[in-house]
């Protein structure tokens, strides 16, 4: 890696209902956050699939955050809650693939927490920065 600063790649995936319009919230009120993150919609978190996570980080991501509704507030019930389960499972599974677990961060994000969305981010590009890249990362 050359003297520049590492910046890392994050895949975020956001719930359709509140934390992508959160998301977009932060954009249209000009509200920064780090530039590091690939937003993914995806109707529900409870439709995560541990694979897609352990796809992300094994394929380059430096780290993956998804954010979804409070619990509660589900559009769909109770996906929020099987979001939280499946991320157990992946915390757990992050050890057998040599992954740090600060990697990988499951947040809550209603559409009206701009603000949060914005600092959730800004969190996590700092964290996973500190890690530098993923053993995983294609050399460029």
């Amino acid at each position: 890696m050359s003297e520049k600063q590492f910046e890392p790649l994050i895949i975020t995936f956001c719930c359709y209902w509140c934390a992508y319009a959160g998301a977009d919230l932060a954009g249209t009120s000009r509200i920064q956050y780090p530039p590091n993150i690939r937003i993914i919609r995806v109707q529900c978190t409870g439709m995560i699939h541990p694979n897609f996570v352990i796809e992300a980080l094994t394929n380059g991501a430096d780290g993956v955050l998804i954010c979804g509704c409070h619990p509660g507030d589900c559009h769909y019930l109770e996906g929020n809650l099987r979001a939280k389960a499946r991320a157990e499972a992946i915390e757990l599974m992050l050890e057998d693939f040599g992954l740090e677990p600060e990697r990988f961060r499951l947040e809550w994000v209603s559409a009206s927490e701009a603000q949060r969305f914005a600092q959730v981010v800004t969190e996590m590009v700092e964290q996973v920065r500190r890690l530098g890249p993923s053993p995983y990362r294609m050399a460029v």
